[in-house]
């Protein structure tokens, strides 16, 4: 009983912290004489404003032949632009429409510039995962290679990789590598968070190999088995388990560092929260919905880690 009791205390011990350091960021708020308008966040987000419809190039507009569609016929002599989904119709039929007029409106809901900044951050960091665990891993193997090449080489990667800055392998990526493999903004980025991570994903793979006893790799050859097999079979499997806490780690950062690919103008969460900030006014409402969005996507990947921890434990 007087450890339940201990536990609720100190559980509401938190709760007033987590309470007084919001409500000294309000306080603080107030000293700067801002105003919180929350409100001008919610259309970057989710977009119920109806769609404007505008005309493509100069024509004439009339109705289908279904009598519900329009029809803008192009003075251009190219094929009617064909409009089918639309809840009002602006313009009437007949009407002379230039370039940029206003056609007809649809209501409905879109996704707004930081939703579609966080898809394209969740479709960067996945793609990076996936590239470096794969590439970590042939990196690691190197590293403990008996053959001096390539272990050599490995050292080399790791060591020149974790020592320059992710910032700068990045622009290198882009503007020296892009150029000359004539490489897009999104594959230049996700290639050098890849490469960066990779380093680190090869130390935690060494280090989980060297630390499973070395009697496991001669026990399994002497049953017969070659040495790609032992080490995929019987070194591998116990090394994952032992590395996955530091590879969570690895790959949280690297959804976080994923926000530094906005420097080459890749529409990511972080640029998008830049550009909202400039037409919406309320640099501190976007800033703190970003970083809620960047604790939703590195609390989800901890989350199934730990899920994953919990079943590979239970299936030893």
């Amino acid at each position: 009983m007087q450890d339940q009791q201990r536990v609720w205390l100190w559980n509401s011990v938190f709760v007033a912290i987590v309470f007084a350091m919001c409500y000294s960021v309000y306080l603080a708020s107030g000293k700067i004489d801002y105003t919180w308008r929350w409100d001008r966040v919610v259309p970057y987000i989710i977009n119920t404003e109806p769609q404007e419809i505008t005309a493509p190039g100069d024509g004439t507009l009339e109705l289908g032949s279904d009598g519900k569609s329009l029809e803008l016929v192009l003075d251009s002599g190219d094929d009617p632009i064909i409009i089918t989904e639309y809840t009002e119709m602006v313009a009437a039929e007949g009407d002379l429409i230039f370039e940029g007029d206003l056609i007809a409106t649809l209501e409905g809901w879109q996704i707004g510039p930081i939703v579609e900044g966080l898809i394209v951050t969740i479709e960067i960091s996945l793609y990076s995962l996936v590239i470096a665990l794969v590439l970590g891993l042939l990196i690691g193997l190197m590293r403990i290679s008996a053959n001096p090449a390539l272990r050599n080489l490995a050292i080399l990667y790791i060591e020149v990789i974790r020592g320059t800055p992710l910032l700068v392998q990045i622009f290198i990526m882009y503007f020296f590598f892009g150029t000359v493999l004539d490489l897009e903004r999104f594959t230049a980025g996700v290639i050098a968070l890849s490469v960066f991570t990779a380093a680190y994903v090869a130390e935690i793979v060494r280090s989980g190999i060297q630390s499973i006893p070395v009697g496991q790799m001669e026990a399994a050859r002497s049953l017969g088995m070659s040495y790609p097999k032992a080490m995929i079979y019987i070194i591998l499997p116990q090394a994952f388990k032992r590395t996955l806490p530091p590879l969570a780690g690895q790959f949280i950062n690297l959804i976080k560092d994923s926000s530094l690919v906005s420097v080459i103008s890749i529409t990511d969460l972080t640029k998008a929260g830049r550009e909202v900030v400039s037409g919406s006014f309320a640099p501190f409402e976007v800033w703190f919905t970003v970083a809620l969005l960047y604790l939703v996507l590195t609390s989800a990947l901890s989350w199934a880690i730990q899920r994953l921890e919990k079943r590979l434990s239970a299936s030893d």
